[in-house]
């Protein structure tokens, strides 16, 4: 007989091993919650906290007062997909299909998810560099992959191509890179893209490369994108994001680019992931891009705070490393506290009024080099405010 029911007594869910066990709450989310609890000014998570241009807004109403709220094709809307290869054709000189070679995205985050499923069978190799973005890894463990390590020290963060070249086994599958890199604010140039490209040659390796910070780069240096390396870019996803370029991250939308052979795996993937991104912000997006001076003036823009950021915190305890792109500033905190970059976030965060992100975070063991990341991406009375507080130390 079965045992009688108990109306009030609670059901247990059924068990559910973890996809990815080693995965909890993101150092972002925790950083922000502890920012608004204690009324930090936050320097923490990555977005701006001014408006974007209310042009691009009335692009994207208009695009929805026009009747643009169906699905679009499934690869993205024409125009947006035209503006973008034409854009990458004037700025690095290599001509993709706009029909066949770009894929409109839901963010960048989506973009990379999607490559790696649609590259990485299981057992494959997937070789990144740490500090690496948080998506990266858990990305590769579901498509079954197998992460390989590839370590960049404090304080230049440079690739050691040495390393790179010895960690190639015939089970790579992919090299994933991302530049200007967050969270050190390095940028690759040409020469390192021409390494990269004596190591790969003769092998079917196949890049991702993450340029989502493409408009950021200082000091009158150019972005190297890999669409600028013929010999690289017939073997590579190139991910960036509108997001970041127009000051609207939680718009989520972004695109990819790729010869039309990967490009067609990618879509096999993504029109079961997504299968396509909401219509009126592609037809806006496209509409705007027709003046190319606001991510053409994008690394002015933000090179004025990055400056301001660096000129407030010259005097102080902190040591600046080199910032040469993305809107993320890393400090050497070592003159100030021997505490774990973690401990030193939280206290700065609670103490002082000002939250930043542990470049620890963003390994995948335990690693200390005493740095800390701030995102300048935010008003200048934001940060003079956060340069106030940071004086104390």
């Amino acid at each position: 007989m079965n045992a009688p029911h108990n109306p009030a007594a609670p059901l247990a869910a059924p068990s559910l091993p973890s996809r990815l066990p080693n995965v909890g709450t993101t150092i972002f989310t925790v950083m922000s919650a502890l920012a608004a609890e204690k009324q930090a000014v936050n320097l923490g998570q990555g977005f701006p906290d001014f408006a974007c241009d209310p042009r691009i807004v009335d692009a994207v109403t208009k695009a929805m007062q026009d009747g643009h709220n169906q699905y679009p094709p499934m690869a993205g809307v024409p125009a947006l997909r035209q503006a973008i290869a034409g854009k990458i054709g004037r700025l690095y000189g290599q001509a993709y299909d706009w029909d066949t070679e770009i894929t409109v995205t839901a963010g960048a985050t989506q973009a990379l998810l999607t490559t790696i499923l649609a590259c990485v069978h299981p057992g494959d190799e997937v070789i990144v560099f740490e500090p690496t973005y948080d998506s990266y890894v858990p990305s590769i463990e579901l498509a079954g992959g197998k992460p390989v390590f590839i370590t960049l020290d404090a304080p230049e963060f440079r690739i050691p191509f040495d390393k790179l070249a010895a960690a190639i086994t015939p089970r790579t599958r992919l090299i994933l890179f991302n530049t200007p890199h967050n969270p050190s604010g390095t940028v690759w140039h040409a020469s390192d893209l021409a390494k990269l490209a004596d190591i790969v040659r003769g092998t079917d390796i196949l890049l991702l490369s993450d340029e989502v910070y493409e408009h950021m780069v200082y000091d009158g240096k150019p972005h190297e994108s890999v669409a600028r390396h013929p010999e690289l870019a017939r073997r590579s996803f190139i991910v960036s994001s509108f997001g970041k370029t127009y000051h609207v991250t939680g718009w989520k939308v972004g695109f990819v680019a790729a010869p039309a052979a990967l490009t067609a795996e990618f879509r096999k993937v993504h029109q079961f992931n997504v299968f396509t991104v909401n219509t009126p912000m592609q037809v806006g997006l496209a509409e705007y891009m027709r003046d190319p001076a606001p991510y053409l003036e994008l690394s002015a823009f933000y090179q004025k705070k990055r400056d301001l950021f660096r000129e407030g915190l010259a005097n102080s305890r902190f040591k600046l490393l080199p910032c040469e792109g993305t809107y993320f500033q890393c400090v050497d905190y070592s003159a100030i506290s021997t505490q774990s970059e973690a401990d030193f976030a939280l206290w700065l965060t609670g103490e002082i009024g000002v939250a930043a992100i542990p470049v620890s975070a963003f390994y995948h063991a335990p690693h200390e080099s005493g740095v800390v990341r701030f995102c300048f991406a935010k008003k200048d009375d934001t940060l003079r405010e956060a340069l106030a507080r940071l004086a104390k130390l």
